[in-house]
């Protein structure tokens, strides 16, 4: 039989155990059992194939649509395990519905574990979303859950684990023979331990988290001891940068301890094994391995399932991996602009979220005022953006008067907002489209994705500088004298780190290196690619003092901006930054989308166009007076466009 590096490496292990005797490598293979494991990733409470901001179905989206691909699944397999891996009760208007507008009673299951419960999971861990409503909104929605949770690096304050860290399946499966054999399957499972960072106001004195690796070479060896196999289930996302401890993407240095046979992935909301992450040594992306281990992640949203079939064989008394293959199913296919489902949706799922559904979709349109022309984020990434512009006046609306009561009160205020929904890996359906008329929570909520609350900090002018430094990070370095149609996006960088500041004016200087790296790492700190900073009609003042009005997320460090650290608040206002909007808008009656030159490209020596993409009907909103040209749609359903830098 061929032993692969896994096998190897556990062969070791045992020699350990068993003081230096080493196994008899001779002694003829057991018995072949096939071992499918299947996981879902990301699914932000998209039971529905639907599109609640555009109020139509949505092929690309659902665990309706994914279940199709486990009950197929699960028919090709004799054995077979499914997994959730986090970010389960968060993320689309119908979380919102329930955390907000409806709540759990006693009793009561939310919707998503109603649909989760009839797939029959066997395990899941959390994600960072599940503490954005609170914890007690967690755990009354947990108690609904027909299967266990695990964890493994989040504690309460007092020591006591949140969670179990592990746990042992014990299953019954039947062997390629026919024989049947019962089998212990190890469970562990990892969150990022910056949710005490990005929840901070709902966490900070309740609970504690440590490093994913840390808390694996805690738990892993005596996990190992126990089972047959262990199965991480890691919401964490995938980086081969050298490790320095408490890791956000930590998926690949978590295959580095010895014991684990196969790793869930998730939270970068991508595809492995696939091409985003071909390259770097140690990871196989069309294998599908981290380190030799297989691992797989599955998009986000159910846009795909993860599959990992182990061939395992007996030797020695002990099951072994002798074989894997690893893949991550999707849903649906792009041919050109259409979409093609691939799986069909399982009608059991959609009945048992129906009411809370329809409730959602009364929800959301519910007008709050009007405005004057359309508001869209399909340039976003090129120029003064009016979808951006709002946000920014109504955090400014709402912050003024509470500011105003503090001792903070004469000091400048600004105000920071990125643009949520802007394509990027997402897709061409990514981005913001609010037509002229009534505005609705459902146009609100698309502009303002995420149930953040309002943050104000106190920084200073160089603060200020790099902050904007870090959010430049957003676009590739073009070369001026280059071709015309370099890509000016960063395909990594998601486009919610792109903070535009409100109250100062800049420009971006794109043929300059940037400063930082889209982790927000300095990556060369001799560039700067903030030129022309100014407040008012000066050059600002690095040592001058300003207010920023943000989120919990940006203040307390999410994103890793240089200066935000969760030191500097001096504003934490009860309500959510999409109240805030929805309030702007009331007040106003009707709002009129308008753009104010905050930021610009710096010119180049020679005129110079770059590419980006955008959304397929961007032609249709090209701003006046604009260089904004249209090239043609893109394979990925996205429409090209071009813009002259400057």
């Amino acid at each position: 039989m061929k032993l692969d590096r896994r096998t190897i490496l556990k062969t070791a292990g045992g020699l350990v155990a068993t003081t230096l005797l080493p196994e008899p490598v001779l002694a003829k293979p057991g018995p072949e059992l096939r071992l499918r494991l299947l996981e879902t990733s990301d699914l932000h409470m998209f039971i529905y194939d639907y599109d609640y901001y555009r109020d139509r179905p949505d092929e690309t989206v659902g665990l309706a649509k994914t279940a199709g691909l486990i009950t197929q699944a699960r028919a090709q397999a004799k054995n077979s395990l499914l997994f959730d891996n986090g970010d389960i009760i968060q993320g689309s208007p119908l979380g919102d519905y329930m955390a907000d507008r409806r709540g759990i009673q006693p009793g009561q299951i939310h919707p998503m574990f109603r649909a989760m419960n009839l797939l029959g999971y066997d395990a899941a861990t959390l994600g960072n979303h599940e503490f954005n409503y609170g914890l007690d909104f967690l755990e009354k929605s947990l108690a609904g859950a027909g299967f266990p949770f695990v964890c493994a690096n989040l504690d309460h304050e007092g020591g006591a684990s949140f969670l179990p860290p592990s746990l042992v399946l014990t299953r019954d499966f039947v062997a390629e023979d026919g024989s049947r054999h019962t089998l212990k399957i190890g469970i562990i499972g990892f969150l990022p331990p910056q949710i005490m960072v990005w929840d901070q106001s709902h966490l900070a004195g309740k609970v504690t988290t440590t490093g994913i690796v840390e808390a694996a070479a805690r738990h892993v060896p005596a996990l190992r001891a126990k089972s047959d196999i262990v199965i991480a289930l890691c919401h964490s996302g995938i980086s081969t940068a050298p490790r320095i401890g408490g890791e956000e993407h930590a998926a690949f240095h978590l295959a580095q301890i010895p014991g684990i046979d196969a790793i869930f992935t998730g939270h970068a909301h991508r595809v492995f094994p696939g091409p985003d992450y071909a390259g770097p040594p140690g990871v196989d992306a069309v294998r599908g391995t981290l380190n030799g281990v297989p691992a797989v992640m599955p998009g986000f949203w159910g846009s795909h399932l993860g599959v990992i079939d182990l061939v395992l064989q007996q030797r020695g008394g002990r099951w072994h991996v002798a074989d894997f293959a690893v893949e991550a199913r999707p849903i649906y296919r792009r041919e050109a602009t259409a979409v093609v489902s691939l799986a069909t949706s399982d009608p059991r799922l959609l009945a048992a979220a129906s009411p809370e559904q329809q409730a959602t979709l009364a929800y959301m349109s519910e007008p709050i005022g009007r405005t004057e022309a359309a508001i869209t984020s399909f340039f976003a990434l090129v120029g003064d953006d009016p979808s951006v512009e709002l946000v920014n006046r109504a955090q400014l609306w709402y912050a003024a008067p509470l500011i105003a009561a503090t001792r903070h009160a004469g000091l400048p205020l600004l105000s920071a907002a990125a643009p949520f929904k802007a394509g990027g890996a997402p897709g061409p359906g990514n981005f913001t489209e609010i037509k002229a008329g009534a505005i609705t929570l459902r146009d609100v909520a698309d502009l303002y994705l995420y149930p953040n609350t309002v943050r104000a900090v106190r920084v200073t002018g160089a603060q200020v500088k790099e902050w904007l430094e870090r959010a430049a990070s957003v676009f590739n370095c073009i070369d001026p004298a280059g071709a015309d149609l370099q890509p000016l996006v960063a395909p990594t960088v998601p486009s919610y780190d792109f903070d535009v500041i409100k109250g100062v004016t800049y420009a971006i200087d794109v043929t300059r290196p940037a400063r930082y790296d889209g982790a927000g790492r300095l990556s060369d700190g001799a560039s700067g690619r903030i030129v022309d900073l100014r407040h008012g009609d000066a050059p600002i003042d690095l040592g001058q003092e300003f207010i920023v009005v943000t989120n919990n997320y940006r203040a307390a460090g999410g994103g890793h901006f240089p200066g935000l650290d969760g030191s500097t608040i001096v504003l934490e206002a009860p309500d959510t930054n999409r109240e805030a909007i929805q309030r702007y808008i009331a007040a106003q009656g009707t709002v009129t989308p308008t753009t104010v030159g905050t930021w610009r490209f710096a010119a180049p020596a020679r005129t110079l166009a770059v590419s980006f993409d955008s959304a397929p009907n961007a032609d249709l909103y090209l701003p006046a007076g604009n260089s904004i040209r249209r090239i043609g749609p893109t394979e990925a359903g996205f429409l090209r466009l071009a813009v002259d830098l400057g």
